[in-house]
């Protein structure tokens, strides 16, 4: 008898099995929750950050090539449907001080001297002399202007000969003898997509009088997306011509969106160079 009892008193009854069953199902779905809860957590800090830094990366390329702009190579193009701002500039390769150069009205030739600079400078890049306003950047040349073609560059200690493309006079002189040069001019274009909004960067398509739209100069690279301007009434870029007392300023405001939460860029920036 005392063995029957004990082989029936060995293992677990239907009601204790159920209540185990359901004490480890409670654990389960609060250990699932918890473990979705904080994946979704992640994924939706890993989606902010990734925008902050694609945002961030953008605006601060922006700044540097703002900064070392020509003189007046500055403007914005708006769509009036709001599908895109575009900011075109023309970036410095280099810059030095003339020694002497063809003005008007003096004989026209197609060389000039200049102090040595610290960047090269090579064929097929432009040099500018006091620029003043955009056409005289991107207009084409003839034979009297502000910017025109290099052929060749000789060096001899510190002075440079710079033989241009072509026989040549430049328009005015400046006051503190500049000498800027330059490469392709490049835009950065805030474009509205059916998807998703961008900032794109633009290079080599060359110097167009009127300024280009994202249509006519390729894809351009991607810098950043979740761009939320409404750009027709809230613009991403504004830019503030240069006075006789101040530079030119560029303020870029652009907005971003990213998991329902929204974070705009207020920043200014000062082109240093001046004619």
């Amino acid at each position: 008898m005392s063995l029957s009892n004990q082989g029936k008193s060995a293992g677990f009854t239907l009601i204790e099995m159920v209540t185990v069953i359901l004490i480890l199902g409670i654990i389960v779905v609060g250990l699932s929750s918890f473990v979705i809860f904080g994946t979704r957590i992640f994924v939706e800090s890993s989606a902010v950050d990734q925008v902050l830094s694609q945002s961030r990366f953008g605006i601060e390329r922006m700044t540097r090539d703002i900064r070392r702009a020509v003189p007046n190579s500055m403007r914005t193009l708006t769509a009036i449907d709001g599908s895109f701002q575009c900011l075109e500039l023309l970036p410095i390769a280099a810059s030095t001080s003339y020694l002497d150069a063809p003005f008007m009205p003096q004989s026209a030739q197609n060389t000039l001297t200049a102090i040595k600079s610290i960047r090269p400078i090579n064929a097929a890049q432009s040099v500018l002399i006091y620029p003043l306003i955009n056409s005289e950047i991107y207009n084409p040349q003839g034979t009297t202007a502000k910017r025109f073609i290099v052929q060749s560059v000789a060096e001899s200690g510190d002075k440079l000969t710079i033989t241009l493309t072509q026989t040549v006079r430049f328009t005015e002189a400046s006051p503190l003898k500049r000498l800027y040069v330059s490469d392709s001019p490049l835009s950065y274009c805030f474009v509205n997509n059916a998807s998703n909004a961008e900032l794109r960067l633009y290079q080599n398509y060359g110097y167009k009088v009127d300024q280009p739209t994202p249509a006519t100069m390729g894809n351009g690279v991607l810098m950043a997306q979740n761009v939320t301007n409404a750009l027709a009434v809230n613009p991403a870029v504004i830019l503030t011509p240069s006075t006789l007392v101040t530079n030119a300023i560029v303020h870029l405001q652009p907005l971003f969106s990213v998991n329902g939460e929204t974070f705009q860029y207020q920043h200014q920036v000062q082109v240093m160079n001046v004619p």
